[in-house]
């Protein structure tokens, strides 16, 4: 069973009497532990995508299923639960609290879910080592350069153990060795068993992916998965270890 199932998801806008259909009849399976991307130009529905996988938004048409809990239907409190204890998000300008320290910052999804002062704290903590940040936890976010900015927002992101970590367009403010650097550590995340989904309009970031979903005019036009490897490859590999 994947972790994420849509079936037949359309989202639909009235200007008038004009629809218009950010998606159109999307059918989307995720794996737990996938590290995939999804792609597309301004306008293409990637973002309208990504509010509904990230229960920001609801389907006009279809279903949604996330963990084997069906949730086209919930209501806006019920959506926000599931967010504060399935997903974390990391977005492009960092969405930290200017007044707050990054240790606080990081606390904040915690507080939601009403976990003691002193789990918090030891969490909090957790999640920045795991994202080289321990040593910046009393700073506040303007004494940090936007790549520590942003390691901090995958700490916040991390720290209730979600189920999925959405991230939409990760590197957009950030030069381009930084922008590696953020890619790496969503890599290592990857690699420890994270599911996670990069938004972008950028094909050279979402490259970094196994699995590329490319979208248009609200509909998946193209899909590249990851192949395994021939059995004279797998020899290979086994015998250089």
């Amino acid at each position: 069973m994947a972790l994420v199932e849509l079936r037949n998801v359309s989202k639909i806008y009235r200007l008038g009497d004009e629809e218009i259909r950010a998606l159109d009849d999307v059918t989307l399976d995720i794996a737990e532990g996938e590290f995939m991307s999804i792609v597309g130009p301004s306008g293409s529905g990637k973002s309208t995508l990504m509010h509904i996988l990230g229960c920001l938004d609801s389907p006009t048409k279809g279903t949604v299923k996330l963990d084997g809990v069906m949730i086209q239907d919930a209501s806006a409190r019920q959506l926000a639960a599931i967010r504060n204890r399935k997903l974390g998000f990391v977005f492009q300008f960092f969405n930290l609290l200017p007044r707050l320290n990054v240790l606080q910052n990081v606390e904040l999804p915690m507080i939601y879910s009403r976990i003691p002062a002193r789990e918090r704290h030891k969490r909090a903590l957790a999640a920045l080592e795991s994202v080289e940040m321990a040593n910046r936890a009393k700073h506040r976010p303007s004494q940090l350069s936007g790549g520590q900015q942003q390691r901090a927002a995958i700490a916040r992101a991390l720290v209730n153990s979600p189920r999925i970590i959405f991230a939409d367009e990760p590197t957009g403010n950030l030069d381009s060795q930084t922008g590696h650097a953020i890619l790496s550590l969503f890599r290592d995340l990857s690699q420890q068993g994270r599911t996670i989904v990069l938004v972008t309009h950028d094909s050279k970031i979402a490259a970094v992916t196994p699995r590329r979903i490319e979208i248009r005019d609200g509909k998946i036009v193209d899909e590249l998965r990851p192949t395994a490897p021939s059995p004279a490859k797998q020899g290979l590999a086994s015998a250089a270890l």
